[in-house]
């Protein structure tokens, strides 16, 4: 393939991603079971493409995805300057603790089932569900250590509710805090990830954003029975859903390239188990690039979604 992904600064990291990232929680059979073959012919096809980005955590499938990822990367002999690996600590498949021990020992566990010797980021996992003093207070100090080890590159805080990160970043030192990832705000149906731009660059803070399709919502088969949106949500969806196959188009794919049109936003992760979704993605990508995106579409897409726009769901624990 003759074009290749676009490569954006991640805030002041000094790292260049491409601007779609390889999500890696269906490596460890999240959706399904993925087998060694095709989890290895996707990371493969996204090496392939272009795509130098992967995300993890031990969280995805009880450590299965960074064991799998490992794995392929190891056997496919990446070179480790090539790509930007990240992972996470504080959230595991028996619950969440954000204690100065426990994400120390979960780096050495990661980086074991990595088969690596340090990642580029280590996000702290979904910190709503912890103590929103005991990130700033406790994690943060532990993964600033973890730097100084040179076990770990930059650090990163996730989460669904967006008041998470203002709430951390305004209480630690400038420089603290290198990353963000957000999910299910920078999509059609939802886009309040934007008011926040202008204050992320202010910090020198890079932006990654997740689940561009809103954890299935914006798919043709529709979300998983769990996914937590309202029944006006999901039905706002699934109409969006039949429009744009009644005009001969993916929503999926529509949803995808609207994501990948903010430029302050550094990589759009997207998770992946097959190299024909690798394939796909990037075609999706790479016709944006070359074609810009279909605005009428994407109007009459709004239009439906509108009374709807920018709902979400509650996640994480009240903070006292």
């Amino acid at each position: 393939m003759a074009a290749t992904l676009e490569r954006r600064e991640l805030g002041n990291t000094g790292l260049k991603v491409s601007y779609i990232g390889f999500g890696a929680s269906p490596l460890g059979d999240v959706f399904g079971p993925v087998s060694h073959g095709n989890a290895l012919a996707a990371v493969r096809e996204a090496l392939r493409l272009g795509i130098n980005f992967f995300d993890t955590s031990p969280y995805y499938g009880g450590t299965v995805s960074e064991t799998v990822l490992g794995n392929c990367l190891k056997e496919l002999g990446v070179r480790r300057d090539d790509i930007v690996v990240s992972t996470k600590c504080g959230r595991y498949i028996d619950g969440f603790d954000f204690s100065a021990e426990r994400v120390t020992r979960s780096i050495d566990e990661s980086l074991a089932r990595l088969k690596m010797g340090y990642v580029d980021i280590l996000n702290c996992h979904d910190i709503e569900f912890g103590s929103l003093d005991q990130i700033v207070n406790e994690t943060i100090p532990a993964l600033q250590k973890l730097k100084e080890a040179g076990k770990i590159r930059f650090i990163g805080i996730t989460g669904l509710p967006l008041g998470v990160f203002t709430y951390v970043l305004d209480r630690v030192p400038p420089g603290s805090v290198d990353v963000i990832l957000s999910y299910c705000h920078y999509s059609i149906n939802d886009s309040t990830l934007v008011d926040l731009l202008p204050y992320l660059k202010s910090k020198g803070v890079g932006v990654i954003t997740a689940s561009p399709l809103a954890m299935g919502l914006l798919t043709e088969n529709g979300p998983p029975e769990w996914h937590p949106a309202s029944p006006e949500l999901k039905s706002a969806c699934r109409a969006a859903a039949a429009h744009c196959k009644e005009k001969g188009k993916n929503i999926s794919k529509v949803a995808l390239q609207y994501s990948l049109t903010n430029k302050e936003i550094s990589t759009v992760l997207i998770g992946m188990n097959s190299s024909r979704q690798v394939e796909e993605n990037v075609a999706a990508a790479l016709e944006l690039s070359h074609e810009g995106m279909d605005e009428d579409l994407l109007q009459e897409v709004s239009a439906v979604l509108e009374p709807v726009k920018n709902q979400t769901w509650p996640s994480g624990v009240q903070q006292t």
